[in-house]
């Protein structure tokens, strides 16, 4: 199953061409998953979080530019989680146009649980991994790895 967050482009995220600049396609990915695990409880605030899992770190971002968002407006982000191992969540992600009929560009983020004390991997909660099964990709099965 994907999730889909609207998300806006605003005009400072247009780079000298009028297009979105690379570098904002994360950001918008970024907020779309945000938006996503904050009412769920999930803070980077250890002391407000709901779970344990906070220190989340980016392992690898991986992006194919397709078509450029070339104004200020909504976009739709959609995103999954194609594998939740032992210590890691490899998630693909889509943006499209807001009505959903372009694809601008499509990736994966893969985020490691460090553990804080020592920032090595650490297991991901079962709490986390349960608030993660409506991301599961259609099919995939939760790997551990």
């Amino acid at each position: 199953m994907s999730i889909v967050q609207l998300v806006d482009v605003h005009f400072d995220d247009l780079d000298a061409m009028g297009m979105l600049h690379n570098s904002r396609y994360a950001l918008l990915f970024e907020r779309a998953v945000t938006a996503y695990w904050t009412p769920l409880g999930w803070s980077p605030d250890i002391a407000k979080s709901r779970f344990d899992d906070v220190f989340l770190a980016v392992k690898e971002f991986s992006i194919t530019y397709q078509a450029p968002v070339t104004e200020p407006g909504p976009v739709a982000v959609e995103f999954w989680i194609e594998k939740l191992g032992t210590s890691s969540a490899v998630y693909g992600f889509r943006v499209l146009s807001a009505d959903r009929s372009v694809l601008h560009a499509e990736g994966r983020r893969v985020n490691v649980k460090l553990d804080p004390r020592t920032l090595r991997p650490a297991p991901i909660s079962q709490e986390l991994r349960d608030a993660a099964a409506p991301l599961m990709a259609a099919g995939s099965l939760a790997l551990r790895v």
